[in-house]
């Protein structure tokens, strides 16, 4: 119920007294007509003002409007405040003053795309007697402020743009005005190529036409062009006809050539900063422009440090560039975790974030897992006698070498360096059904990382419950999958000694969802002195000129066994690395790309 005003219940008292005065005087019939007079009033306007109070909550405009003096006028102007603010809004009636026949309309709007804003404030309303009985006076005041002034519009506000730096603080990323080329129907298809080919060859009259039909009569946006390409065509673009050129601000690289799989989760990350910083403004649109009405100031932002090596990045990008099908490469910090490099080549890139998030079969790269689990079993040490034939049926599964080659019995660790698949099966169909399991996840392979600015999957390591699977398992097969970014973490644990937490943004490490039991020193040790002989003696003897070098080398079958990829995983000091390459059929090419890698950086 509406609290009386201080004149409300003066006049009550005064009815009250004039009744009790009219049973000795019997003069009262003019003074209870007058006390009628005033609730029929008060009622009345607290009738109306509550109607439209309610249609405004029931975002009913006709009936709302039709509750005021001036229904179309008010129709159009509560019509635009919607279209302007949304209509999350709930609106209440206080202080109904019959004397001066107004109230008080108290309303609070939730703005923004999930409510996130409030903005709450109190009008002042009259009503007036017209000959169809009590209504609002039209006002656009009554429903919000400056809506007087013009139609009322919400938008948030941002903050000065951060900048993306890399590790020595240079820029690596900012927001930048690009502009969009967009075509409508009609348009000179072979004019317009002809200005955009040189800079995207894959643009076409062709292409063009097949994207206007697909658009079935709409706009399409042919290319969005940095302020360098568009500045020698933008004259000749804007003379044509149905073409409309729309300048927008984006994030980018400062160096258009720069490509990695980091930069969408960066640029993610920098947009969620920008959103929660940002603050908001209803405005009125005047004649000569906007005036703020309401709002909240942004909250200033810090730019992003990334753990990003430039020199080193650049080193990988240029590393992948001789390779057509799909490669990447993740390069990490083992002491610190830190992420320095992570590059794909374009094939690589038309299929996603494979860097990060690509599965794949790591065939011999895994053995640093398998004798791992091995050594920590006690059943081998490096030194132990091992066969090594050209090929062995296993639990049924026939496993043979690479090229059918043989070494007779030797020690583990040559049979490592050598990457021979039967003794690793061997090794592997004798372990628990979680030792591969349980080994992988101390080098941080099948651990989940939450990390700021990445999205990444290490891989995956079921429990292996059949001799068969062990088998398979040992030699990365089956239903062992990893990615690059996941060998790159069991590479950087066994230089480190324990799996460290990537981190991509300076200051906020990836938080791992478990952390499994510490690996043994002595066997990081061991297995690392093993990745050395790898290198000066074993199946990455190309690299012998990199002084220090750690390695494995791994080839892993798909399809039917007809494909294989190709893996290498090294250590070189501080610095753990996993080159991937898609159908290589070979380690050679990872091996290769590695070397080019390590010898530009």
């Amino acid at each position: 119920m509406t609290e009386a005003s201080g004149s409300d219940r003066a006049r009550r008292g005064v009815c009250a007294l004039a009744t009790r005065i009219s049973a000795v005087l019997v003069v009262g019939t003019l003074t209870l007509t007058g006390c009628g007079v005033f609730e029929q009033t008060n009622e009345r306007i607290t009738s109306v003002a509550n109607a439209f109070a309610d249609a405004l909550n029931n975002d009913d405009l006709a009936a709302a409007a039709a509750v005021t003096t001036d229904p179309t006028a008010a129709a159009a102007t509560v019509a635009a405040l919607y279209d302007g603010l949304g209509k999350d809004a709930r609106f209440e009636v206080r202080d109904v003053d019959d004397d001066a026949r107004t109230f008080t309309l108290a309303a609070t709007w939730k703005l923004g795309r999930d409510g996130e804003n409030e903005w709450t404030y109190t009008t002042t309303g009259t009503a007036e007697k017209t000959g169809d009985g009590w209504r609002i006076g039209w006002d656009p005041a009554t429903v919000a402020p400056g809506l007087d002034i013009g139609p009322l519009t919400y938008s948030p506000v941002y903050p000065n743009p951060a900048r993306v730096l890399d590790n020595a603080g240079g820029e690596l990323m900012s927001q930048q005005v690009v502009t969009l080329v967009n075509l409508s129907p009609g348009v000179d298809t072979a004019a317009v190529a002809a200005l955009l080919s040189p800079i995207a060859p894959t643009i076409t009259a062709r292409s063009l036409r097949t994207d206007l039909e697909a658009a079935q009569g709409k706009q399409v946006t042919a290319i969005t062009l940095r302020p360098s390409d568009l500045g020698p065509i933008q004259d000749a673009l804007s003379a044509m006809p149905n073409v409309t050129l729309a300048p927008q601000t984006r994030l980018l690289t400062t160096d258009k050539d720069l490509a990695s799989p980091t930069l969408a989760g960066l640029s993610e990350l920098w947009q969620s900063e920008a959103d929660a910083a940002a603050g908001w403004a209803v405005r009125a649109q005047t004649a000569t422009g906007t005036q703020r009405i309401a709002g909240q100031e942004p909250v200033p932002t810090s730019n992003i440090r990334t753990t990003l090596d430039m020199r080193l990045q650049r080193a990988a990008d240029a590393a992948l560039d001789p390779i057509t099908t799909p490669a990447a490469i993740v390069a990490l910090q083992p002491s610190t975790g830190n992420i320095v490099a992570m590059a794909q080549n374009s094939a690589a890139d038309a299929q996603g974030p494979i860097a990060l998030t690509g599965l794949y079969p790591p065939g011999s790269t895994f053995k640093t897992v398998t004798v791992s689990a091995a050594l920590q079993a006690g059943a081998v040490t490096p030194q132990t006698i091992v066969a090594c034939p050209a090929s062995a049926n296993i639990e049924g599964r026939r496993i043979p070498n690479d090229n059918n080659f043989e070494l007779g019995e030797v020690p583990l660790h040559t049979a490592f360096a050598q990457s021979c698949n039967t003794t690793m099966g061997r090794l592997a169909v004798a372990l628990p059904p979680n030792a591969l399991t349980d080994a992988a996840a101390q080098l941080g392979m099948g651990i989940d990382y939450l990390t700021p600015g990445l999205t990444t999957v290490t891989g995956s390591v079921p429990a292996a419950d059949t001799p068969a699977l062990r088998v398979e398992g040992g030699i990365g097969q089956r239903t062992v999958t990893a990615s690059p970014f996941g060998m790159a973490m069991v590479a950087a644990s066994l230089a480190r000694g324990s799996a460290p937490n990537p981190t991509l943004v300076a200051g906020a490490p990836g938080i791992p969802d478990r952390t499994p039991p510490a690996l043994p020193a002595t066997v990081a040790d061991q297995v690392r002195t093993m990745m050395r002989e790898t290198i000066t003696a074993g199946t990455a003897t190309q690299l012998r000129d990199i002084p220090g070098l750690l390695g494995k080398t791994g080839t892993a079958e798909f399809i039917d066994d007809t494909h294989a990829h190709g893996w290498f995983v090294g250590i070189d000091g501080d610095l753990a690395f996993a080159v991937f390459i898609s159908d290589a059929n070979s380690s050679g090419p990872a091996v290769n790309a590695a070397g080019r890698m390590l010898r530009a950086r």
